[in-house]
């Protein structure tokens, strides 16, 4: 059975009576609707460990939800050698006055207890400083090896407490690695937390693999293989590593991506030279044709409700971006900029698509209402391509590769446009997909 974050972290009985204090009063709230946030300082001291047998893992739990924060670009971090309480005494009760006295506006404690059997039971406090009053407390009991995990949990807590809104960080992100020569390329399925931390492969790189899509469970993954020199769809499943393919059909078949049910793929298939879009029941293995058009229909993407399909086409003469509804019907076109628009994303708040544009050589990555309203740019490069959502629609990654570079990277950047950031791997990077939230 795939691990659940109940069965995982056991979320403890004390949990409740430690968010009752103040929870309700909470009043820090930071603005993600201007076009540039100034970052919320932050004190996250090290979590309190009595009796640390073994990893400290007081400080390395608060290490990750520290850098965890920063990275949202939302958190300032304040260095702990500005800290004046103890890390003993504030387990007690915070000095508001010493953390006001650093600028602090918000405050992380925890401590971490051993219980018998081996158990870690993390306990973790969020108060606003400046009024002095608690926002929030949980605590959670899990396993020594499933530290990180609890850090990244109480990370999204913190970010949904102060921004109204849900967290990313309980996340994984699967992505192509590449390693080798640029003609005789190395690509293999990898899979590591959004962060790059417990980094694997998939696949041996033997075969060629492109574009992994996570299901709605996280659990299974879809993707291209060339195995045997021929291009087709498969299945993976990261909990027993066993590999299916979706479908043997008679033309080649490319862009696998799930339905937010988990229920269907959306494909597309080239037949007798022509590519359309085909969705496939995954419960009775029935594929459907959506799309009729001698032009070339390819990467669907669901919206959230399943109501509605994006895809890019040339039908209009050139590569721009068509929205749909999921039997097909209702097609019309949302994009009319100046360029070729690839690679529509769905964002999971359904509010917007995100695409590839080319354009005088240069590529960019932006986003568009999908009535083709608001389209805006974020980042353009030499080559920048491949964007996937975090789960709260707020963060995209992509890939991105210099023209004296001698393998694509991967990025991460926020819808302000500003919050930038390498997401460092073993080795290359590229056509990243984010998963849901790992439940």
């Amino acid at each position: 059975m795939p691990e659940t974050r109940r069965a995982l972290l056991l979320f403890a009985t004390g949990a409740a009576m430690l968010c009752a204090a103040g929870a309700a009063n909470a009043q820090i709230r930071v603005d993600m609707t201007r076009g540039t946030v100034e970052p919320l300082p932050i004190a996250v001291p090290v979590f309190l460990d009595p009796r640390p047998a073994g990893p400290p893992h007081g400080r390395l739990i608060a290490d990750v939800v520290s850098a965890d924060l920063a990275r949202s670009g939302l958190f300032r971090p304040i260095d702990r050698r500005a800290f004046i309480q103890d890390t003993a005494s504030l387990a007690v009760q915070p000095r508001f006055g010493d953390w006001r006295q650093i600028n602090a506006q918000a405050l992380v404690s925890g401590v971490v207890k051993r219980r018998p059997g081996g158990q870690l039971r993390v306990e973790v406090r969020l108060w606003d400083v400046f009024r002095g009053v608690q926002m929030t407390g949980v605590a959670y009991t899990t396993t020594p090896d499933k530290w990180r995990r609890v850090a990244h949990i109480i990370a999204d807590e913190v970010y949904k407490r102060i921004t109204g809104e849900d967290g990313y960080f309980d996340t994984r992100i699967v992505y192509i690695s590449e390693s080798g020569p640029p003609k005789a390329r190395i690509k293999r399925l990898a899979i590591m937390d959004q962060d790059g931390a417990n980094h694997r492969f998939l696949t041996d790189g033997r075969a060629l693999v492109l574009t992994p899509r996570f299901s709605p469970t996280a659990q299974e993954i879809t993707y291209l293989s060339y195995t045997a020199g021929r291009p087709r769809a498969y299945l993976y499943n990261i909990d027993t590593r066993r590999q299916e393919v979706i479908g043997d059909f008679p033309g080649m078949t490319f862009a696998p991506r799930f339905s937010p049910d988990g229920n269907k793929v959306v494909m597309s298939m080239a037949q007798d030279g022509n590519s359309e879009i085909y969705a496939m029941d995954l419960r009775t293995r029935r594929v459907r044709r959506l799309t009729r058009n001698p032009a070339i229909d390819t990467s669907a993407s669901y919206s959230p409700d399943g109501d509605r399909i994006t895809f890019n086409s040339d039908r209009g003469g050139s590569q721009q971006i068509y929205v749909m509804n999921s039997d097909g019907s209702g097609v019309r076109r949302i994009s009319f900029g100046k360029g070729r628009y690839a690679t529509p994303v769905w964002s999971p708040r359904g509010d917007q698509i995100a695409f590839t544009r080319i354009r005088g050589g240069r590529f960019a990555i932006g986003i568009i209402g999908p009535d083709g309203s608001g389209e805006r740019i974020l980042v353009e490069d030499f080559l920048v391509e491949g964007p996937t959502w975090a789960p709260n629609g707020r963060v995209l990654m992509f890939f991105r590769q210099g023209p004296n570079q001698a393998a694509p990277k991967l990025y991460s950047i926020d819808l302000t446009g500003y919050n930038e950031r390498e997401v460092v791997t073993p080795a290359g990077g590229s056509d990243p997909a984010w998963s849901p939230l790992v439940k």
